[in-house]
């Protein structure tokens, strides 16, 4: 009985003479995680802050090299971890080269992402605060890291787009001219008087301070239809007042139309009746 338990307690002890060295480096691993995280953190921030106080630089740019050196350094705190476990820098080298393959084909999407990240920053086709079209899909710029694209939508909601599918598709920037155009179409009575229901349409426009005198406001017959004669107005404006300001016409015209008699048809439904 005496050997046995001498037997398990020798056993237990060469367990804890190799298990030991294993749980410090691990704790020591640990460590330098959380030291690195937080510095990744910390050097990244100060270096997006630093490049958004400079005016000659774009905002969107601090963001992507802030995104560039946390990603940069975490990846030398992996090297140091792998240290630690003592796996050579050399040897690290050696076998990622051997996996080399195996590695480009599970983050062939992840590495596309990273290099229509690079030319996103390249060519600058958004920037931050600007609202876009990506794939179809719309919403303002809040951020570009090397991996994504983030928007947030008229009513707040947070999209990711990975830049792979964002370089690779259509891109519409509805804030990248000073000034935008606001295209606006009125159907009148056939009974009504052309050029009056054209005057009321520039007076309201005129009278309207967010419209730009040049290029002047544009008002023309564009369509005969069924039941309306359908006038269209042209009016530029600085493009963030373009919602604004059509809103606002489409109110205004309409009141304006009620004032001075000029009437917009609207369909009607006619029953006839025919006696047995």
């Amino acid at each position: 009985m005496q050997e046995t338990i001498t037997g398990l307690s020798e056993e237990i002890s060469n367990e804890l003479v190799w298990l030991t060295p294993l749980l410090i480096s691990a704790g020591k691993a640990l460590l330098v995680l959380i030291v690195g995280w937080i510095i990744s953190g910390w050097v990244s921030g100060m270096a997006r802050r630093r490049i958004n106080k400079t005016p000659q630089i774009d905002p969107t740019l601090g963001n992507f090299v802030a995104s560039t050196i946390k990603w940069i350094i975490l990846a030398i705190v992996l090297v140091a971890i792998m240290g630690i476990f003592g796996i050579e820098a050399t040897s690290l080298v050696a076998i990622l080269g051997a996996a080399s393959l195996a590695v480009g084909l599970a983050l062939q999407g992840t590495l596309s992402d990273l290099a229509a990240g690079v030319m996103l920053v390249i060519f600058r086709p958004y920037k931050l605060g600007q609202f876009v079209n990506i794939g179809g899909t719309s919403g303002t710029v809040k951020d570009l890291t090397l991996f994504t694209t983030e928007l947030a939508t008229g009513d707040n909601v947070q999209i990711i787009i990975p830049n792979g599918k964002a370089w690779g598709t259509v891109i519409t920037n509805f804030s990248a001219n000073p000034t935008r155009r606001v295209d606006l179409t009125f159907g009148i009575d056939y009974g009504d008087d052309i050029n009056r229901a054209m005057e009321i349409i520039l007076e309201t426009a005129r009278a309207d301070g967010r419209v730009l005198s040049d290029p002047e406001p544009w008002v023309r017959v564009t369509n005969l239809g069924d039941s309306s004669v359908d006038i269209t107005t042209r009016l530029w404006c600085s493009a963030p007042d373009y919602w604004d300001l059509k809103f606002a016409l489409l109110k205004g015209v309409k009141e304006a139309f009620d004032k001075g008699g000029i009437s917009i048809p609207y369909p009607h439904q006619v029953e006839v009746h025919k006696e047995a």
